[in-house]
């Protein structure tokens, strides 16, 4: 079986996101971003913004379930549609989370971000009407889990002491940092894919590709749900 160029790029770029180490952060922060969020006692706008970009652009799990979400997706209609209601989704729980103080289990959140990809993936391959007999509707589950996703950040910033003055200022900041990371990385995953659609190969490997993506959320589960039991 011999793979032309579009394929392995393709190819390459899911398993680049499957393969980014875990260890380079700390529940999604980095050192530097730690160090930050730790000594901040301000407004910083600017700061915001670019943690939020830079959280989206290098979240693996939040990038693969927007792989899996518009994999299928061919009319820039329907990518904004879902886009929107994922970005709806995890823009509310992220601003109520930590506004108002939710607390949720980050080991837990993190595996059920995990299943959000095991479940696009698996709706993918029609998993769902060949071995369930039924199909879910896609829209309502996008938004749902993206409230998860928005869980997920907001758990990210519970683990400082974010002084309370002007919060909201600072994480509307990140909420619209988190948007335009989103975007970008949208922007290079419909280009890749948008090539790779015009190859025979789109179809030929859209079960391998999807089987990986599920194998992938399978794995950031396991790991998350390890946490949990060891120190959750």
């Amino acid at each position: 079986m011999r793979f032309n160029k579009r394929t392995l790029i393709v190819i390459w770029f899911i398993l680049s996101l499957l393969t980014i180490s875990t260890n380079l952060f700390a529940h999604g922060v980095d050192a530097s971003t730690k160090n930050f969020l730790t000594a901040n006692q301000g407004v910083a706008i600017g700061p915001f913004l670019y943690i939020g970009a830079k959280h989206m652009v290098t979240g693996y799990d939040h990038l693969l379930f927007l792989v899996g979400v518009i994999f299928f997706l061919f009319r820039i209609r329907d990518v904004l549609i879902y886009a929107n209601l994922f970005t709806l989704g995890h823009s509310l729980t992220l601003l109520l989370g930590v506004l108002k103080g939710i607390t949720v289990n980050s080991y837990l959140i993190d595996a059920i971000i995990g299943l959000s990809i095991v479940y696009k993936a698996f709706d993918n391959l029609g998993g769902f009407r060949q071995i369930l007999g039924f199909q879910p509707n896609n829209k309502v589950a996008v938004a749902v889990f993206g409230l998860f996703h928005g869980f997920g950040l907001a758990t990210k910033l519970q683990d400082f002491a974010l002084p309370q003055a002007n919060l909201w200022k600072n994480l509307l900041a990140f909420n619209i940092g988190v948007e335009v990371g989103q975007f970008v990385a949208l922007f290079f995953i419909l280009i890749v894919l948008g090539c790779w659609r015009r190859s025979p190969s789109f179809y030929s490997f859209a079960t391998a590709t999807n089987t990986l993506l599920m194998t992938g959320g399978l794995i950031l589960f396991g790991y998350q749900l390890t946490g949990y039991l060891a120190y959750g």
